[in-house]
């Protein structure tokens, strides 16, 4: 059974390795995350450790959907920075592994962070993903706005310039 689980820093640093192989399988497979393949497993395992100190110190707060200690998805939200935006966060890093697909796991992430998101007082969510993708529907049926896209925003893990697009999603306030 499917677990979704919101990860202390601690937590991060253990699973890190897991969630590095979730990271270079979602590279491999062509979605873009940020990143550029081929992305050595390590180096990916190390940029999970480096979200410890922001997860520390709430910046960041990261989910996982786990079977045991196999990590099948992630995903972020990202605090603003500001004090006029304290009532906003970013969504990033919505991942499932390729084999994990289609089971719900990318919805069931989203509703994990924001309900999070709506216990904290954040009353609008952001976030951004390459123009076409599957998670493109994900975001539709969860009742996302799109604002609209930008043409060569990020590029694909092949390098090639993709356009993205742009959701919000307004939250009630608790």
């Amino acid at each position: 059974m499917t677990e979704i689980v919101h990860v202390t820093a601690p937590e991060l640093v253990t699973y890190a390795d897991e969630m590095a192989e979730l990271l270079v399988e979602t590279v491999e497979e062509g979605s873009s995350v940020g990143f550029l393949a081929p992305l050595d497993r390590e180096a990916a395992a190390v940029w999970w450790r480096e979200r410890a100190g922001a997860v520390s110190a709430g910046q960041v707060g990261i989910w996982i959907a786990r079977e045991g200690a196999r990590v099948s998805g992630t995903i972020a939200l990202v605090r603003a920075p500001l004090p006029n935006a304290r009532h906003r966060a970013e969504v990033a890093k919505l991942m499932v592994r390729p084999s994990a697909r289609g089971q719900g796991l990318g919805r069931a992430l989203l509703d994990a962070v924001e309900a999070y998101a709506t216990s904290e007082g954040i009353t609008l969510l952001i976030l951004d993903t390459e123009s076409g993708s599957l998670a493109e529907q994900v975001y539709c049926k969860a009742g996302w706005t799109k604002v609209g896209s930008v043409p060569g925003y990020a590029a694909d893990p092949a390098g090639s310039l993709k356009p993205t697009t742009f959701y919000y999603k307004e939250l009630a306030a608790p």
